[in-house]
């Protein structure tokens, strides 16, 4: 009963009309931001943070709530009529998105995507609502070594399940842990890795970091892949609504996917890119119209679509009662609570109620709007894919390192975000991925903290990180995480080869 009485006081408070706006605002934004080809939410919220310093932490949190799921949403747009996704969960929708559109079913497809972000996203906040709560009270058990056992999951879960390649995401890992080193020693006081400078005494600022890798790097990238690519647009044409029988088709792949994305975006593997592939090949299983797969079939938009906007609530259980980001757009959202004294954790939903469960009836109350908004704005959205791009990376540019001056007023600190963002530019070219270096940066240092406190208790003895069952448990889980993706191909190459001799 505590949780529905919660509830209804962050209901009462979100409805009043500055949330409301700030809602409205938020998921108008993400949109806009989703539609812009390589425009994610990560680098919407980067440029953004800054100027919500004023804001009251809730609000800032409900604007930011807003264009994630705004974005969510808006990436699908152009994934069915660029074939362009802004994000990677939105790769799965491009496969039959597009090929609907090129066939005429353009205004079906994107229906498709916003009305199953809609109830994929009530299903998953009504998960978060009851989750949540029972995981906190849980996570109050824990120790040291059971944070720093997390902490090993989270980064090696967005390492090995996220790129192609595990030693690319390794060395881009490392490089976020040795940013994050940065600075002082927090218990002696000694320089590291300052190289005499003073002005990085007090470390390199996450938002730098985050402002150099995604909107200065990402603007580089932009406007160097436009020397070599032409987009084409689909024309939008015909009817918007389902008919019958599409309506037929979808529902079920929207609960499923809403399912399925909000419970792998729970877990430390968290995120949309496992989710919504997952669910595309369920549904292809499923599926009594197989040959549509591929050519434009409903489901492969319904299914990812659902479990894609999922996901975010998914990812908002391990940050709010646990502290632990588990993407890179979570890893932002969790310094902006920093920037508040904020921390998340199994102490917020104590510490915090009004924050927490305002937040949580903000996700209901943006999901209608998402609805609201879209469905009557589509042709809207689609007019802006006709804005230049070098005029909207150039934009981004101006406007992130302008961002970077008014936070610190240090040139020292701009010439440093754009280090790091000619150092990101370069990460996209060899498609190193970016997600581990941000939650490396601002994972490293809470990791750093529980490493030592945990042997500062038992006195240097490495041995109490495998005294406690749920510190192993969770070791194991990382380990198995990091091994199964190179060996299971293998065994499963080895079993066909097997089979087809025995055949034979």
């Amino acid at each position: 009963m505590d949780v529905f009485v919660d509830l209804a006081n962050g209901f009462a408070n979100a409805f009043s009309l500055q949330y409301l706006l700030y809602a409205a605002v938020g998921v108008t934004i993400g949109t806009f931001v989703g539609v812009m080809p390589g425009i994610g939410p990560a680098l919407a919220l980067a440029l953004l943070l800054p100027l919500t310093y004023g804001f009251d932490p809730t609000g800032a949190l409900i604007i930011f709530a807003g264009i994630y799921y705004g974005s969510l949403y808006g990436g699908a747009i152009t994934s069915i009529l660029l074939n362009t996704p802004g994000e990677a969960g939105s790769v799965a929708t491009a496969i039959d998105g597009h090929p609907m559109a090129k066939n005429g079913r353009a205004g079906p497809a994107l229906a498709t995507a916003v009305m199953g972000s809609f109830f994929a996203g009530i299903i998953s906040t009504l998960g978060l609502t009851f989750l949540a709560p029972l995981v906190a009270n849980l996570a109050t058990s824990f120790q040291a070594t059971d944070y720093f056992a997390l902490m090993v999951l989270a980064f090696v879960s967005v390492t090995a399940l996220v790129g192609s390649s595990l030693i690319r995401g390794m060395i881009s890992l490392f490089l976020g842990l040795f940013v994050g080193l940065i600075g002082l020693d927090f218990l002696t006081g000694q320089q590291r890795f300052t190289f005499g400078s003073p002005q990085l005494l007090g470390g390199v600022d996450v938002i730098i970091i985050v402002i150099g890798l995604f909107a200065i790097g990402e603007a580089l990238y932009g406007l160097a892949k436009l020397q070599l690519t032409k987009e084409e647009t689909v024309e939008f044409s015909g009817r918007i609504w389902l008919n019958k029988a599409e309506r037929k088709r979808v529902w079920k792949p929207w609960i499923r996917g809403g399912l399925l994305g909000f419970t792998f975006g729970s877990m430390p593997t968290g995120g949309s890119e496992v989710p919504t592939f997952l669910s595309y090949n369920l549904e292809k299983r499923l599926s009594k119209h197989k040959h549509e797969f591929g050519k434009g079939a409903i489901e492969g938009i319904a299914g990812p679509e659902a479990a894609n906007n999922a996901s975010f609530s998914g990812v908002l259980v391990p940050l709010l009662t646990l502290g632990i980001p588990t993407s890179a757009t979570a890893a932002i959202i969790l310094h902006a609570f920093q920037i508040y004294n904020i921390q998340p954790g199994p102490q917020l939903f104590e510490t915090s109620p009004d924050l927490v469960w305002t937040l949580v009836a903000s996700l209901f109350i943006g999901n209608v709007m998402l609805l609201v908004i879209n469905l009557p704005l589509v042709k809207v959205w689609i007019k802006i894919l006709a804005i230049p791009k070098t005029l909207l990376y150039t934009g981004i540019l101006v406007f992130g390192i302008l961002g970077v001056y008014s936070i610190s007023g240090s040139l020292v600190e701009v010439l440093i975000v754009c280090i790091i963002g000619v150092a990101g530019f370069f990460m996209r070219v060899y498609d190193f991925p970016v997600a581990p270096a941000i939650l490396g940066s601002i994972l490293g240092p809470m990791m750093e903290t529980q490493l030592r406190r945990a042997l500062s208790i038992s006195q240097g003895d490495f041995s109490v990180f495998f005294t406690r069952p749920l510190t192993v448990g969770i070791l194991i889980v990382a380990v198995l995480i990091l091994v199964l993706p190179s060996v299971l191909p293998k065994l499963m190459r080895k079993r066909a080869d097997v089979d087809r001799v025995g055949a034979e």
